[in-house]
């Protein structure tokens, strides 16, 4: 066979060209050019860096699993595939010979869940691969020394478990200390992270790439350039890895070492922590104030508070006796006990936030006037939708999510009336949709699980 670059072909490829030219087999371009993807490694001594090429493949591989849109080259995975031979070894090549340098992220607007928008960079395809090969190098040496209670970004944790565990802490605790960062991503200082990269690692190549990532610009719509002095992009592949390690050193293990009795969640940017008493609280917020004001960090102001959790065994006065966190309401509810008496407990349910996100998500569909669908088009297309809502927002406190059925509910009562003549009348679409559930409940997740709901 022919090595990278050459121009020599091997009896397989002449046999499999001549197969595609028949029309048997698809994508055969991509298959020869990952066979000659994995021929034997040349080894050359004027690269400066031992870089795998399977390496290399398997960050393509998770990066395409990964999907997503192109940067500001505009290309896109299906594009990238059409020359993935020589795409993937100008990657490995420049990354093993240290010329590699990472262009401008694409600069995205997105609405944030409450108010305001922020700033998503997009790398490009080649960019996110380059990354990708550098955190499966660089993440496991970091992972094992961040802490139980930190949840975000780490595979085998999740935001329910935070959900899970602050649920538990809150019954045992009468305050918590509500933070949020502002601007996390935006904010990391460069000097400490990369102080905490290197303590880590020795890596000459993963500290390169991880200071030319830091320092690249962000391309705006209107063709503008700015070099970041702090920060990382949030959509980088690498910058979750980044910012958890930076939070390790800010918070996590600092609280450990300063307040070892303090039970806490960090969730990325947000965090909770537990406290026996109102001035420990407020003593506690005043201390993490001006920690994360020496690591250049601001606490945001409207969305930190100290929380008293009030059920039916703590009566107390408090001005805050509710808080958020990750899509989750903690208040007093309603809940029996073992003899199936109400009682009032502190618990966490879907927050009136994330119901507002989930029905602007339905309206925006315009589910109504999709006359051209039918009912089980409808189902293949929301179900997977709602089902995610329900795995998630469902965990706890279900009958939370009552008006988001209901409203979904009424969606597809708007859309029978349109769809069909002889259902214009609300009554008749109501009841035609009750005929639905009775004879086929498996349609939509709330359906199947006994969740009708209200068509009225």
């Amino acid at each position: 066979m022919g090595h990278w670059g050459g121009v020599t072909r091997s009896s397989l490829e002449t046999f499999v060209m001549k197969v595609e030219q028949r029309g048997y087999v698809r994508h055969v371009r991509e298959l020869i050019q990952l066979i000659f993807f994995f021929e034997e490694e040349i080894k050359l001594k004027t690269k400066p860096f031992t870089i795998s090429k399977s390496l290399v493949m398997e960050a393509y591989r998770l990066v395409k699993a990964n999907k997503g849109s192109g940067g500001i080259d505009n290309e896109t995975l299906e594009m990238f595939d059409e020359n993935l031979k020589n795409n993937l070894y100008k990657i490995w090549n420049r990354l093993s010979s240290g010329t590699y340098f990472p262009p401008a992220v694409r600069a995205v607007e997105i609405p944030k869940k409450t108010t305001g928008t922020r700033i998503l960079g997009i790398p490009t395809i080649s960019d996110r691969i380059a990354q990708m090969v550098i955190k499966l190098k660089f993440e496991p040496l970091v992972e094992k020394y961040f802490h139980q209670d930190s949840y975000g970004y780490r595979s085998g944790k999740s935001a329910l478990d935070a959900i899970g565990i602050t649920r538990k802490r809150c019954w045992k605790f009468d305050w918590v200390l509500e933070f949020d960062i502002k601007g996390l991503f935006d904010s990391i200082n460069h000097e400490l992270l990369l102080r905490a990269v290197k303590k880590h690692t020795e890596c000459r190549f993963t500290i390169l790439y991880i200071k030319r990532w830091l320092k690249s610009q962000i391309k705006y719509g209107d063709g503008t350039l700015q070099r970041r002095e702090c920060g990382t992009p949030q959509g980088g592949v690498i910058s979750p890895v980044l910012a958890n390690l930076f939070m390790h050193y800010v918070f996590d293990k600092w609280l450990t070492v300063h307040f070892p009795r303090t039970k806490w969640a960090r969730y990325a940017d947000d965090g909770i922590l537990h406290c026996k008493t109102l001035q420990e609280a407020n003593l506690l917020m005043k201390i993490l104030k001006e920690r994360f004001k020496s690591c250049g960090l601001e606490m945001h102001p409207s969305k930190t508070q100290v929380v008293y959790c009030k059920d039916d065994n703590r009566r107390g006065k408090y001005r805050n006796t509710k808080f958020d966190f990750l899509g989750y309401t903690f208040r007093p509810r309603s809940a029996k006990n073992k003899y199936g008496r109400l009682f009032a407990s502190f618990q966490p349910g879907v927050s009136n936030t994330a119901l507002k996100n989930m029905r602007g998500i339905i309206r925006s569909s315009r589910l109504r006037n999709r006359t051209e669908l039918d009912l089980i088009n409808i189902s293949k297309i929301f179900n997977p939708i709602l089902r995610g809502w329900y795995n998630y927002y469902g965990k706890y406190y279900l009958t939370g999510l009552a008006p988001l059925w209901r409203h979904f509910n009424f969606t597809l009562v708007s859309w029978a009336m349109r769809k069909f003549k002889k259902l214009k009348g609300k009554t008749r679409a109501m009841n035609f949709l009750k005929r639905v559930v009775k004879e086929n409940p498996s349609l939509f997740i709330h359906w199947k699980n006994g969740i009708v709901g209200s068509f009225a």
